[in-house]
C-alpha cells in the first residue's frame, strides 16, 4: 500500500485536503494526516499543506522537528506544497518584518501592492486575493494533464512568492499584478492556490499527483 503523507503542524485545511485526495486516489493508495516525521518519511509522496502566517508555520515546523524531513522529502519523492506550502519554500517573506523561510528556493514571499486597480472598472482590488481565477501554465507539466486554460482555481491569500529562477515558475496568475501561483523543481510541484477547494480543475490536479512519478 502506497502512502500519501499530509502534513500536519497544525495550520491548514488538513481534513479538506485528505478528503479530496482519499476522492481521487488509487485503491492502492493510503492518504494519511500526521505530524510523524518517520511516517513522513517513509510516505511514498508527500502533501505539504497550509494556511496562516508563515512565521507560525515555520515556528510550527521547528517544534515538531519537521525541517530536515521535509528538505528530505522535496530531493526524494514526489512533493506537493499547498498555499503556505508554496510560500515556505521560499528564503524569507515580508510578512512579519523578513520571517526566514524553508529557502529551498531562491526568492522572498511579497505583500500584494496596496494601490491595485481593476484593468477595466478601475476599482480598487481588496486584498487578500480571494475567489476564483484563472492560472496560465508557462511550462508543460505531468500535474497539468487534462486542466484546460479556462479552468479556474480558488485562492486565498494576501501574499505572493517571487523567485529568483524564472525557471522554477510553473504558471502565473494576474490579480492587479502578474505573480508566479505555481512553482516546479524536481520531483516537488507547489501550488498558491487551494486544489482541494477548485472543484473539477483541483481534483483533477490533485489525481495527477497521485501518478505522478516525480518526473517532470
Amino acid at each position: 500500500m502506497q502512502r500519501i503523507a499530509v502534513v500536519d503542524y497544525g495550520m491548514g485545511n488538513l481534513r479538506s485536503v485528505a478528503k479530496a485526495l482519499d476522492r481521487v486516489c488509487s485503491h492502492d493508495q493510503q492518504v494519511l494526516v500526521t505530524s510523524d516525521a518517520d511516517a513522513i518519511a517513509n510516505a511514498e509522496r508527500v502533501v505539504f499543506p497550509g494556511q496562516g502566517a508563515i512565521r507560525d508555520c515555520m515556528r510550527e515546523l521547528a517544534r515538531l522537528s519537521l525541517e530536515p524531513v521535509l528538505r528530505a522529502c522535496i530531493d526524494a519523492k514526489p512533493f506537493l506544497g499547498i498555499c503556505l506550502g508554496l510560500q515556505a519554500l521560499m528564503e524569507s517573506s515580508e510578512e512579519h518584518a523578513e520571517t526566514r523561510g524553508l529557502g529551498i528556493l531562491a526568492g522572498e514571499v511579497r505583500r500584494f501592492p496596496a494601490d491595485m486597480r481593476h484593468p477595466v472598472s478601475g476599482e480598487r482590488l481588496k486584498v487578500p486575493h480571494m475567489g476564483w481565477n484563472t492560472v496560465a501554465a508557462t511550462r508543460d507539466h505531468p500535474l497539468w494533464h487534462g486542466i484546460a486554460p479556462q479552468d479556474r482555481f480558488y485562492f486565498v491569500h494576501s501574499y505572493y512568492v517571487a523567485p529568483k529562477d524564472q525557471g522554477v515558475v510553473a504558471a502565473r496568475t494576474r490579480y492587479g499584478i502578474e505573480f508566479c501561483c505555481a512553482a516546479a523543481f524536481g520531483s516537488a510541484f507547489a501550488v498558491q492556490f487551494h486544489p482541494e477547494k477548485s472543484q473539477r480543475a483541483g481534483l483533477a490536479l490533485l489525481a495527477n499527483f497521485c501518478r505522478w512519478d516525480g518526473r517532470a
